[in-house]
């Protein structure tokens, strides 16, 4: 995604004006663009003018169009986004208050208005305007006196830097020129490294090239490592991948990728990785149930109290058309971030997300244990007891496991109604944990 025009401050109504490059980009639109947001973009209309005579013709014609939306959809197969709403500026062709659907495409910049822009939103389109903020590969390809440092995201590859380093060829007792020469490629390929890889998203790094050079590359930089106490890749020697390449241009790492080594260990990427904390904290609510809770409510009790470790939340949420209630995810996840927790934003299109949307689309893993987190609101729930048992009777209500008995039956005379929800309360605890 390039930004184009940003005219907005966090909290506060404005605008910027973005060009989708990449089918990524549409994704990264479709959780941008809201229900009362104003569109403006380029589109394709037929208009059909009347002569004198009374006669009418029909023509295409491209024009600009304003809308204030009130529906998004998005095909997750074809990358398109289709976005209807009601035009709010009047042009030569559409009158104001008519209803049009926007077809968003690559290439075709649009421009995004919203009445308040929160940290979710500026931090998505910081995502989708810095690719490098999403890559979790990073791969230096190289041969004698080329090298090129490369960043590697779902759908692009990107080329962070091309190294060039004249390097003196090995001659009969001329062989220390060479040497030098080799030692001082190392260390430029090093500093590029340590200037654009995050080794705090990055989990792997892939270095590839013909012949020994990968290897002596590799113990070189551990030496300088240790003697620099350059401590960043020294922690991070085990996600160095060393692999064959034909060459050290960037197009070498089709070949690169092939690798069923390098498909092993991609399998440890972001995806992965929200898998395995999903199952975490799925294993955490089958043995310390106490420290892991899903649903609004709960959550929001645990991160007053400076609990929540981390939070997971889908990016489903954000998609609310209810103001009020994304407000109050918002804010939850910048006051769990201000608290010193780790906020991680689950793809609804990914199988982790779905999985964590049915359960609610909000959980977290405590720091310390909070046994009586949801006895703490029963007195505001006992007047709502009998209807609330009666939806759970009728499968409408997704119960927590971490709830215990007494909430929905707080009267020593009603043993049975308490048995039973105590059977169903355990078997939906072992549903939850055979995931």
């Amino acid at each position: 995604m390039r930004l184009m025009k940003k005219l907005l401050d966090r909290g506060s109504a404005g605008e910027l004006k973005l060009e989708p490059e990449e089918q990524e980009d549409m994704w990264h639109a479709y959780n941008l663009i809201a229900v009362g947001d104003s569109l403006r973009a380029t589109t394709v209309r037929k208009v059909v003018q009347t002569s004198d005579t009374g006669s009418s013709t029909t023509t295409k014609r491209r024009m600009m169009l304003t809308i204030e939306v009130m529906d998004v959809d998005y095909d997750s197969a074809a990358c398109a986004l289709r976005v209807k709403g009601r035009t709010i500026e009047e042009n030569d062709f559409v009158k104001k208050g008519s209803y049009h659907t926007l077809d968003l495409e690559l290439h075709n910049a649009f421009t995004l208005r919203k009445h308040v822009w929160d940290s979710i939103a500026l931090d998505r389109v910081e995502v989708a305007c810095n690719p490098a903020k999403q890559a979790d590969v990073a791969a230096i390809i190289m041969h004698e006196g080329l090298a090129n440092v490369c960043l590697i995201t779902e759908h692009l590859t990107i080329n962070r830097q091309k190294i060039e380093h004249t390097v003196p060829r090995k001659r009969k007792g001329l062989c220390a020129q060479h040497d030098k020469g080799m030692e001082k490629f190392f260390d430029v390929i090093i500093a590029a490294m340590i200037k654009h890889i995050n080794f705090g998203i990055v989990r792997a790094i892939i270095v590839a090239s013909p012949g020994f050079i990968k290897e002596q590359f590799f113990q070189y930089m551990l030496v300088k490592a240790a003697r620099d106490d350059l401590r960043q890749i020294l922690e991070n020697r085990t996600r160095f991948i060393l692999l064959h390449s034909s060459n050290g241009f960037k197009h070498a790492l089709t070949e690169v990728l092939q690798d069923p080594l390098v498909k092993d260990r991609l399998a440890d990427t972001r995806a992965a990785g929200e898998m395995k904390l999903l199952d975490q904290f799925m294993h955490l609510l089958n043995d310390e149930p106490e420290k892991a809770y899903y649903g609004l409510e709960v959550v929001e009790k645990a991160n007053q109290a400076q609990a929540v470790e981390c939070l997971l939340i889908t990016d489903e949420l954000f998609r609310n058309i209810d103001f009020v209630k994304r407000r109050r995810y918002v804010n939850l996840v910048d006051s769990v971030k201000e608290n010193g927790g780790e906020v991680r934003l689950f793809s609804s299109m990914h199988a982790s997300g779905e999985r964590l949307g049915q359960l609610t689309g909000i959980a977290a893993i405590l720091r310390f244990p909070m046994p009586d987190l949801d006895l703490a609101d029963d007195h505001h729930h006992h007047h709502e007891t009998n209807n609330e048992q009666d939806e759970f009777n009728n499968g409408d209500l997704q119960s927590n496991p971490n709830r215990t008995v007494n909430h929905f039956n707080n009267n020593n005379d009603n043993d049975n109604e308490s048995t039973n929800n105590y059977r169903t309360l355990n078997e939906n605890r072992a549903e939850a944990s055979a995931w």
